[in-house]
């Protein structure tokens, strides 16, 4: 996060986020519409890309997000938790039994901006977005750590994940990189 619009959440701006997007699913889950929320906090209206990810008992259950700015930081809270509860495509939608069980982890995007050669992603910093014509597919910072990788199996995913050849990057792909704010329910 490198300029001041990007200025780093304090740990009750995250807490607020965090009961958010668990009051957003939950009140979606039960009625089937979206929470209404008003808000003071100026740092919470500036738009900002962010994604939630939904872990069950330990095992990943959900994760969208908006990797750029679209709407004010609280929407986008509202509604890519909503969408990574209901609508990611690998998953069932989660049921109001799974609450309990249920751990948040919110992401909050500095801008992509575009890299010359793969060596200048940094593993653990930078998340990515690899591009090829019509292919694209984003990894958060946090997953190379998560599972381990370094930077060719890093990249490597990254082209799978944008459905392409995983050496594809070899050859030739745009690279953005992207740093974020990652925190979530103790």
């Amino acid at each position: 996060m490198n300029n001041s619009e990007d200025r780093f959440l304090n740990k009750e701006e995250q807490a607020f986020l965090l009961k958010l997007a668990r009051q957003a699913i939950e009140h979606y889950l039960k009625t089937g519409e979206k929470i209404k929320v008003k808000v003071e906090n100026p740092r919470l209206q500036q738009k900002q890309g962010a994604f939630v990810t939904l872990h069950v008992n330990g095992e990943l259950r959900g994760c969208i997000g908006y990797p750029l700015p679209y709407k004010p930081l609280l929407e986008t809270i509202i509604e890519v938790a909503i969408a990574a509860a209901t609508e990611d495509y690998r998953f069932p939608p989660l049921s109001l039994e799974e609450l309990d069980d249920l751990k948040i982890e919110i992401s909050v995007l500095s801008l992509p901006r575009k890299v010359e050669r793969p060596e200048e992603v940094v593993v653990g910093r930078h998340g990515i977005i690899i591009s090829k014509g019509y292919h694209q597919g984003l990894l958060l910072p946090q997953v190379p750590l998560e599972y381990g990788w370094d930077l060719e199996n890093y990249l490597s995913h990254g082209c799978l994940k944008a459905g392409l050849p995983p050496d594809e990057w070899k050859r030739g792909v745009e690279i953005q990189v992207f740093e974020a704010q990652v925190f979530s329910e103790e």
